[in-house]
């Protein structure tokens, strides 16, 4: 039991809801209405075995890097308190997994898994070359809604890729602001950010530019979808909800940080996730 829970600690579990909302909204849009139980079912199987392999091998990429990070040092696998081997299986058990419900989607997810594979490899790499990995990461596991359309409709649209541009947005801003706890390390280490980049003021403004650029895209997702006001309702409030993010840090006072970059974020997708329900449903 242990072992599960450094297990769940490690690719934490609990910021699931920063992407699952998205990707059941891309089904709830494609559908324009409910999708069947067994949609969802391997939905949610599909982005979890995706993002379980995605935490899994930032954790293992990045595990010297981590370890010598004091912020970082007492992290489950930097700690040795899982064995590297049993990582690099569960990595693989969640491709599988990810396979495994694209063939119970439809054929072209099954086709668009390998390039999910490569994707979720590659973006763990991206700050050892470009401080553009916070944009990077966003897109990378913003892709969410686009899965969740293709998941329904089994063919290309250009349209969920405007919500795609609002999660990637959205998350290269709340990841920005939260990168300024490594700054000097970052710099020491030569590793690539905004914040090592820019400082933490201009970070903080760059964090800014993303979420404000997130709900431009939201809003245009609205437009491009034929929502109505009560999805509206539920941008304005996120809206509301990133300004009171971003007036509780500063360059000068990052305690909040943490609260401010991920506690608040949750609350994001589950917003929007519900107000469109209610908006598609009503």
């Amino acid at each position: 039991m242990t072992k599960l829970y450094k297990f769940f600690a490690m690719i934490d579990f609990g910021h699931t809801l920063f992407g699952l909302p998205f990707a059941y909204l891309g089904a709830f849009l494609a559908m324009r209405g409910v999708p069947s139980f067994s949609q969802l079912l391997w939905i949610t199987v599909a982005m979890f075995g995706a993002r379980s392999a995605a935490l899994c091998l930032n954790r293992l990429i990045d595990r010297a890097i981590d370890r010598a990070n004091p912020r970082t040092a007492g992290w489950v696998l930097p700690a040795g308190e899982l064995p590297v081997g049993g990582v690099w299986i569960l990595v693989v058990v969640f491709f599988v997994l990810l396979f495994w419900a694209a063939a119970h989607l439809n054929p072209l997810c099954v086709q668009l898994a390998p390039v999910a594979v490569l994707v979720l490899w590659g973006y763990s790499y991206t700050k050892r070359f470009t401080w553009w990995c916070h944009l990077l990461l966003g897109m990378a596991v913003g892709i969410g809604p686009v899965g969740g359309w293709i998941a329904i409709t089994g063919q290309f649209d250009w349209r969920p890729l405007v919500l795609w541009l609002a999660v990637a947005f959205w998350i290269a801003g709340f990841d920005t602001m939260y990168a300024c706890q490594d700054i000097e390390f970052d710099r020491a280490q030569g590793l690539y950010s905004i914040p090592a980049r820019f400082g933490a003021e201009g970070a903080l403004q760059f964090s800014a530019g993303f979420h404000l650029l997130a709900v431009i895209c939201l809003v245009s997702n609205g437009w491009v979808m034929g929502l109505g006001s009560w999805y509206f309702a539920g941008v304005a409030f996120t809206a509301l909800l990133l300004l009171y993010e971003h007036s509780i840090v500063s360059s000068t006072n990052l305690a909040r940080v943490n609260f401010a970059s991920f506690r608040i974020n949750h609350y994001v997708g589950l917003i929007i996730f519900v107000m469109t329900l209610i908006d598609i449903l009503g």
